[in-house]
């Protein structure tokens, strides 16, 4: 964002200050000034003068020698130039005095050029005169400067007065970095209001006059107006103006254009530019009579749609583009370009002013798509303030009336929905000043937000921020223009004001830890792999064609087929990674992981899946199931889970074995699963051992977890022992038969320990010895043997519901 310090200091008359003064206070305040580019740098002793003859160089055929009139006395003068003639006004620059650069408008000398009077090939010069390169501009910002020769200056140019001056260069353009948030300092009057509130000066808004009223005729008589997609266009005004004069822009609105770098064209175009700079609202105008229909339609375009610019390019649309259609075909891009079947043309008649706002993210996707991005999109993608649409549309047409470049209808077509309203912020003065660590006084605050039009209901203790200011939300926003206007510079240090608590890990993380490093305690190294999975490993891992887990989360933009799915099983990564293992002959591998899953409530989305966390275990090598189980409720010791496990064999799991796999319940509730691996599985992922696997649902094992201790004395009582051996069915769990010495043996039974198994000849055909040593002992007195058989008859009898006999 460029500005001129001349234009600004038309709205802040009081502002009198040096270029660096500007720069650093503006800087100070939160409006960033990069630099600065005095536009008279190196322009010295430069003036007016007026050609009187032109004659022949005696001894040069390209030469010729000027007289010319500088107003206090005439001069002469040498020149290779051709293009001027007697009576033309140029600028001259005297002798002692400085140009910028070479006519070649080649890069400038950081000194400027010096000119000194002199002889050339014999005959004397006392200056020179000046094309608009050596004056440090170019034909961009001077249109009607010749390719080559002297800069003719208009004849109102008076003979002898400062032509630096005359041309609108005794000024200097700043350059700012404005943050995104702040929309309104995309504006001269932004810019102009931060200038008043920075230096404390008086802000003066332009005054717009009422216009059109005497026109006898109406804008909503001439033009309707429809917005179909009102999410893409929040407001869209439109004004007409008739009897168009198409002309030369007066020299204040074009020494303005030319200081912000923008080339004036005509009076109606410089209108539309100079309001875009002046309110940060970019306008269009479209040539009535070319409308189809006196009707302007706001609709996307269509798949497949193609459309010429302005500048002649054929543009390929889609549905997502916004266009301005008339009653039969498309006239412009919204935000981006107008068409070239709808252009302003020297013989324009009619014209209709569009003055919209746009939604700023799919103005900059759009110009992305079609290749195009324009000053207007630059501004429209930032997100503008549907409220100043109006006001820029009215402050257009009161220029027309102004430079008499037409005659401007009565009212304005203005198509909007609920537009936004003021903001208003709870007033903490005290807050404030502990948040920044300061001490400023109450009236003082009120002082800043007078100056930037943030007014003050004292009724409610709120400050009413205008719409303009979008970046003011809550009480940081607030703050930080207190801050900014006492000076930061001016904050002390200090040290932060809330009391300090110890750092901690989350529960979660603590019951992570514990698991991580009961892992790592039994030889487990840590695996990481992605998340992101390829649909072949639902095949590789025996799933039926109907499985749940099949229902995944796929990628809309995927690095290839092998990473196009969320993971819904934490497995695939641990076995691969287990398989390189294998392959690179590492044996004895144990590894574990801890990451999540992520299961769609719904496909497709309409809301985020659910990512659970899985702590995940395999090995080969040495050990096997009981290995892993031993694992496992070691996890659940360390972590206070002091209810038994139990082990579900009906787990049906395809990937795993089918006799040697288990859900894992605790609390009546399923944590996880594990097992060994299923053969079929084992030889997808290329392992020749035998491979366990175990699987704990992280969420149900946090929920579960306990790390308070109780303090349990030492027994004073002796414990008595029993041992029982038994034969049941093989098919029978010896979890089946710990459940049932749990249930009948009460308080009174210890600890049980399985310390046989055995099947063999001794034993018929389908059964199995099974053999348990049961502890008993009652904390408050010694046991008697006629109370530890009443508990060992009950044991007994429960024993029978599950077929279970002694073992004679």
């Amino acid at each position: 964002m460029n500005t001129s310090l001349e234009w600004i200091k038309s709205y802040v008359p009081g502002l009198d200050c040096t270029d660096r003064e500007y720069m650093d206070r503006m800087t100070m305040t939160g409006t960033k000034v990069e630099g600065f580019t005095r536009l008279d740098k190196n322009l010295e002793k430069i003036v007016v003068g007026q050609i009187l003859s032109i004659d022949p160089h005696p001894d040069a055929n390209k030469l010729v020698v000027c007289q010319v009139d500088i107003g206090d006395k005439k001069i002469q003068i040498v020149t290779g130039a051709d293009n001027m003639k007697a009576g033309d006004k140029v600028p001259v620059v005297l002798d002692g005095g400085k140009v910028a650069g070479g006519h070649d408008g080649g890069p400038m000398p950081e000194e400027g050029i010096a000119i000194r009077a002199g002889k050339l090939r014999g005959v004397d010069s006392a200056g020179m005169m000046c094309s608009i390169e050596e004056l440090g501009s170019s034909r961009d910002v001077f249109p009607d400067a010749p390719e080559s020769g002297l800069y003719i200056l208009p004849k109102e140019a008076e003979v002898g007065n400062d032509a630096v001056e005359f041309l609108g260069l005794h000024d200097t353009v700043f350059e700012y970095e404005i943050t995104s948030n702040r929309v309104d300092c995309y504006s001269v009057l932004g810019i102009a209001r931060e200038a008043a509130a920075s230096f404390g000066r008086e802000f003066k808004e332009p005054v717009i006059p009422a216009t059109g009223e005497d026109s006898g005729e109406s804008t909503s008589d001439c033009i309707k107006i429809r917005v179909e997609d009102k999410d893409l266009c929040t407001r869209y005004v439109g004004r007409v103006v008739k009897d168009i004069q198409i002309g030369e822009s007066p020299d204040w609105m074009k020494k303005r254009l030319r200081a912000s770098g923008i080339r004036p064209i005509n009076n109606l175009v410089d209108i539309t530019n100079y309001v875009m700079l002046e309110y940060g609202q970019p306008m269009h105008a479209f040539d009535l009579s070319t409308i189809a229909g006196s009707e302007i339609v706001v609709k996307r375009a269509k798949d497949g749609d193609e459309f010429q610019t302005l500048d002649g390019e054929i543009r390929k649309l889609d549905h997502d583009v916004l266009m301005i259609c008339d009653g039969e075909k498309s006239i412009g891009i919204a935000g981006i370009m107008g068409g070239e079947n709808s252009k302003i043309t020297e013989n324009v008649k009619e014209v209709l002013f569009e003055a919209a706002t746009f939604n700023g993210p799919n103005i900059r996707k759009s110009a992305k798509r079609i290749g195009l991005r324009t000053d207007a999109s630059g501004i429209f993608e930032k997100g503008l303030d549907p409220n100043n649409a109006l006001l820029a549309m009215n402050r257009a047409c009161a220029l027309v009336e102004e430079l008499k470049c037409g005659r401007v209808l009565k009212g304005a077509v203005d198509v909007h929905g609920e537009l936004p309203e003021e903001k208003h912020i709870a007033f903490e003065p005290e807050r404030i000043n502990e948040f920044l660590g300061t001490d400023i006084d109450r009236e003082e605050m009120l002082s800043y937000f007078k100056r930037l039009e943030i007014r003050y209901d004292a009724e409610k203790n709120e400050l009413v921020c205008p719409t303009f200011r979008q970046d003011l939300i809550g009480f940081a926003d607030i703050a930080e223009e207190v801050a900014r206007f006492f000076g930061y510079d001016k904050i002390p240090s200090t040290l932060p004001g809330s009391g300090s608590t110890p750092g901690r890990f989350s529960f979660k993380l603590m019951v992570e830890e514990v698991v991580r490093s009961t892992a790592e305690f039994g030889c487990y190294s840590q695996s990481m792999t992605y998340s992101f999975e390829s649909p072949k490993v639902w095949d590789k891992l025996l799933l039926p064609a109907d499985a749940p887990e099949r229902q995944a989360v796929r990628i809309s933009n995927p690095l290839g087929e092998d990473f196009s799915v969320m993971r819904t099983l934490p497995l695939n990564g641990i076995l691969t990674s287990l398989s390189t293992n294998y392959n690179r002959r590492n044996k004895n591998v144990k590894l574990y992981e801890l990451g999540n899953i992520y299961i769609p409530k719904a496909l497709p989305l309409k809301e985020l899946p659910d990512e659970r966390s899985q702590f995940t275990f395999g090995f080969y090598g040495e050990g096997d199931f009981f290995t892993m189980k031993g694992v496992i409720e070691a996890i659940f010791w360390k972590l206070g889970m002091k209810g038994r496990p139990l082990y579900d064999a009906k787990s049906g799991r395809p990937y795993l074995h089918p006799g040697r796999q288990a859900n894992i319940i605790y609390d009546g509730t399923l944590v996880g699963y594990m097992g060994e691996l299923h053969p079929e599985v084992q030889d997808n992922y290329g392992i020749g051992e035998r491979v366990y696997v175990a699987v704990l649902d992280m969420p149900e094992i946090v929920k579960r977890a306990d790390f308070g201790r109780k303090f349990a004395e030492i027994a004073k009582f002796p414990a008595v022992n029993r041992d029982l051996s038994m034969v049941a069915a093989k098919e029978l769990p010896v979890g089946e038969i710990e459940k049932v010495l749990r249930q009948r043996g009460g308080k009174l039974l210890e600890s049980l320990t399985l310390f046989d198994v055995y099947e063999g000849d001794q034993i018929k055909e389908g059964y199995k010895s099974v053999a348990y040593t049961l502890t008993f002992r009652d904390a408050s007195k010694t046991l008697s043997d006629e109370e530890v058989n009443k508990v060992m008859k009950k044991i007994l009898n429960g024993l029978e519901g599950l077929g279970v006999e002694l073992r004679s």
